[in-house]
């Protein structure tokens, strides 16, 4: 049997020990066999295979390659920029890796947290003798001294002690401190068992001995710790996406490659020379800069996330948002405001509003109960004096302060709440009399009442009266308020606190308001697709009529899954009822929780959970997105989420949706703006193989495209403001590519021919201006070449910067949108501009990139063919709009 099931004689003999504890001999060879009771890290990868890991993945070596190639040619003909193009590539794989592993290092916090719940020591008996020992050598037998304010340093059987309750929300998610008394229980679970002391509970009053039975990573709070540990994260869609990607790019560049050195073979290009415009082919088809600006546009998402009060943890959760099909929510503080009031009374047999405490000055009884039956604490501020506690409790004090009721009762005795009695009661004096006064759910608190009170008097309870309360709890319930009774009694001198022929004095319905930003929210939810899934320990009928008031609940009968059903129903069962267009979870623990999420994940949704405490710390880290709450949440729970939100408001939640698909979005944008340039990138290379004309651009001019004019722009496109529509569409389908066929056919077939057409037009252009003929060689060095490649490279970049503008959508017309929305697009062009006129016009820009200034009229060419190219763009959107 458990040892929550046996007797206390019984659980000291069956772990060898005694009231004085175990002797100092004994403690030191179970610590040998038992371990030291410390949460264990499960043993993951080493900090620098994670380190090199951000160095070593396909995109990164793709990266690699294209350096050491870089390299190679270099030792085989020097002076053409290949170390300079080498060395920039190899600075862009160290600066991104080193930042990718720095936001995955400061992320991978859990167990640290979880540490800080246990304490450091604890008062243990030894031989017989009081010691204050390190909590880590705690064993099994051994007994430990617990009173108010201490953390419980490891599971424990109570063998002794008075008025304990227990703060158990880290272990089970309920915020409801738990009763604890050493009398054995039968069949109960130990999350349960009121004789239990679990490690990273605290006891929030009272005293007592405890047995120790379990400890380490033996006890619940250690299988947390290693569910939290070992719970697979989902690999994001944007990482598969980029992967795929890498692997294409690689693909068609070494393609490309390897067909035109076989071409220039064929030709009779000599084998070096061959290999290098090999070489040129391949890095003008990577885009070295599209890892660094991936990278940068989720850290600027971040940013913009935090100021909408989201703290997200882990870069590709951003992404990862955007996808999300369904949203598990907690009720409490995330979808209400967890503020509560008054909203209705039912005294005397009458249901009253409650918005005006002086108007029950007659219930005198009723409101003496409200004011002295709670758990607050004073505590001083600014203000004043200030009651800390229950926010259910504050509000009901309040209450009694402003109809009049004054002056405190010392509280001589109580029964605390917990979830089991789900009641409190307490023993007052005043003036030499003694009350009993007790509170707490009507169907616990009705059958303990003998009479009731009605118009100053006491009369019998009998039936009818009964089932008038409880359709008054009833009607309350379903207007979503928190209904609460009350009653009272009299007690002799010296007699005990007894829950028996109490006095009924009335119900309370309290009202938690929906955050009033929630309701427009979650109808964002349903025009993007989202399905909001309500998963709350909250009673159903108050569940109900909040999730209606708030609009998450439209139609007339949604289905209603209770805890103790969800606990019994199979995995088939579940993803059955999951399918329901609207469905509440209600009276459900932690760990239900997890059932729920496994079964969406099951079903092939993208899962977005709240959660707040250690034990929601499995499924925070198992769902798509983990999102913890930052006022409520332990630190266990934020360590596992993906995400934070500081406000603790469902909104937030919606406003990061809408954030994470404008990030999809807008990677398309630069991938769009990136993959453009590879074409008046490449073209060069086979008009130069296949027609025998000087080479009309170089490597290095290339990256200097790729690492140096497009970075800005291509990042103040990731910086976009989401579209409004984005709200009003579907969630993506998981399949959907980031890299589409229609994406590719815009940058490669379209907008990348019309760019080459430009800068091939100005190289030819300058050649024939300066006198050049057809099948005249041109040296490298000479002036005319060194102007004509600078043109043609310099057409390239002002072609770059009026596309900037036409891909801020693939439809839309670029005038359409505001330049005002986003400032950085106006500074990348500016950038933009200032860098190739350095290329173009300073001596050191000459040195580096093999340029020589051309004539002014050339960049009136330039400009006229870049506008003619981005009026072309903006006629296909034109027709593709009429098209619908």
């Amino acid at each position: 049997m458990h040892i929550a099931n046996i007797s206390v004689p019984d659980a000291l003999n069956s772990l060898r020990s005694s009231t004085d504890g175990l002797s100092s001999v004994e403690a030191q060879r179970r610590l040998r066999e038992y371990g030291a009771n410390t949460i264990a890290e499960v043993r993951g990868v080493p900090l620098w295979r994670q380190f090199l890991k951000e160095f070593s993945h396909f995109f990164a070596l793709i990266l690699w390659v294209a350096a050491g190639l870089a390299f190679f040619a270099e030792t085989q003909s020097p002076g053409e920029g290949m170390w300079q193009l080498g060395t920039a590539i190899v600075a862009v794989i160290l600066i991104n890796g080193s930042f990718s592993f720095w936001q995955e290092y400061r992320a991978e916090r859990a167990i640290a947290a979880l540490r800080k719940l246990l304490p450091p020591s604890a008062k243990v008996m030894r031989d017989g003798q009081l010691f204050t020992l390190p909590a880590d050598s705690l064993v099994p037998g051994d007994i430990v001294l617990l009173e108010e304010g201490d953390n419980v340093p490891a599971d424990c059987r109570l063998i002794a002690g008075a008025d304990i309750r227990v703060n158990a929300s880290t272990i089970t998610g309920e915020s409801q401190p738990k009763a604890r008394s050493p009398e054995n229980v039968a069949g109960q679970l130990p999350l349960d068992a009121k004789n239990l002391l679990l490690a990273g509970t605290s006891l929030i009053s009272g005293q007592g001995r405890a047995l120790v039975f379990a400890t380490g990573m033996h006890s619940e709070f250690g299988k947390i710790a290693h569910l939290t540990q070992t719970a697979t994260k989902s690999v994001s869609h944007l990482q598969l996406e980029i992967a795929r990607l890498s692997k294409l790019v690689a693909i068609f560049a070494t393609t490309l490659g390897l067909v035109f050195f076989v071409i220039g073979t064929a030709i009779g290009l000599p084998f070096w020379t061959n290999l290098m415009f090999a070489i040129g082919i391949i890095v003008a088809n990577v885009p070295e800069g599209l890892l660094p600006t991936v990278t940068l546009a989720l850290a600027m998402a971040t940013q913009r996330m935090a100021r909408r009060h989201a703290l997200v943890r882990h870069l590709p959760a951003v992404e990862t948002l955007g996808a999300t099909t369904v949203i598990c929510s907690d009720k409490t503080g995330t979808l209400t405001e967890n503020r509560m009031s008054v909203r209705q009374v039912f005294v005397d047999g009458a249901l009253l509003p409650g918005e005006h405490p002086a108007a029950l000055s007659g219930a005198g009884q009723l409101l003496s109960n409200i004011r002295h039956c709670h758990n607050l604490k004073r505590s001083r501020a600014a203000g004043g004096e200030v009651w800390l506690g229950d926010p259910m409790e504050v509000a009901l004090r309040s209450y009694a302060e402003q109809a009049g009721v004054g002056g405190e009762m010392p509280i001589l005795g109580q029964l605390p709440f917990d979830s089991d009695r789900r009641r409190m009661s307490v023993i007052v004096e005043q003036a030499g009399e003694r009350w009993l006064y007790c509170k707490g759910a009507p169907e616990v608190v009705l059958p303990l009442c003998a009479t009731q009170q009605a118009d100053g008097r006491e009369i019998a309870l009998d039936e009818p009266a009964r089932q008038g309360i409880l359709k008054a709890q009833e009607a309350m319930a379903d207007q979503g308020l928190r209904v609460l009774a009350f009653a009272w009694r009299r007690l002799a001198k010296a007699e005990p606190l007894v829950e028996q022929g109490l006095v009924f004095s009335g119900l309370i319905g309290l009202h938690d308001p929906p955050r009033p930003e929630v309701p427009e929210a979650i109808a964002r939810c349903h025009s993007a697709g989202i399905k909001v899934i309500m998963v709350t320990g909250d009673h159903p009928h108050t569940a109900l009529a909040i999730a209606r008031e708030i609009g998450l609940v439209r139609g007339p009968q949604p289905q209603t899954v209770l805890g103790e059903s969800l606990r019994k129903m199979t995995p088939a069962q579940l993803q059955i009822a999951l399918d329901s267009p609207e469905i509440i979870f209600a009276r459900v623990t932690a760990e239900q929780k997890m059932l729920v999420v496994n079964a969406l994940k099951n079903k092939g949704e993208i899962v977005a959970v709240t959660g707040d405490g250690v034990n929601d710390a499995p499924a925070l880290k198992a769902a798509h997105i983990g999102i913890a709450m930052g006022i409520a949440g332990t630190d266990v729970a934020k360590a596992a989420a993906d995400m934070i939100l500081l406000d603790d408001n469902f909104a937030s939640i919606v406003n990061a949706v809408e954030e994470g698909r404008a990030v999809f979005e807008n990677i398309r944008k630069f991938l769009t703006y990136i993959l453009t340039s590879n074409i008046p990138e490449l073209m060069p290379y086979l008009a130069y193989m296949l027609f025998r004309i000087p080479l009309p651009l170089t490597i290095i001019q290339i990256l200097a495209v790729d690492l140096g004019t497009d970075m800005l722009p291509a990042l103040a496109l990731g910086a976009e403001r989401p579209d409004p529509k984005l709200m009003q569409q579907p969630p993506r389908p998981a399949e959907e590519r980031l890299l589409s066929w229609s994406l590719l056919a815009r940058a490669y077939l379209w907008l990348g021919m019309l760019e080459a057409g430009v800068a091939l037009t100005v190289f030819f252009g300058v050649l024939q201006l300066g006198g050049w003929q057809y099948g005249l060689p041109l040296a490298t060095f000479d002036p005319l070449y060194l102007q004509a490649t600078t043109a043609c490279l310099a057409a390239i970049v002002v072609a770059q910067m009026v596309n900037v503008f036409l891909c801020r959508h693939p439809r839309e017309a670029a005038h359409s949108f505001s330049l005002r929305q986003n400032p950085l697009l106006l500074l990348g062009v500016a950038v933009e501009l200032g860098l190739i006129l350095l290329i173009v016009y300073s001596p050191p820009g000459h040195a580096l990139f093999a340029t020589q200034a051309f004539e002014p009229q050339v960049w009136l060419w330039i400009v006229l063919l870049a506008l003619g190219f981005g009026l072309l763009e903006e006629g296909r959107k034109y027709l593709v709009r009429r098209r619908g």
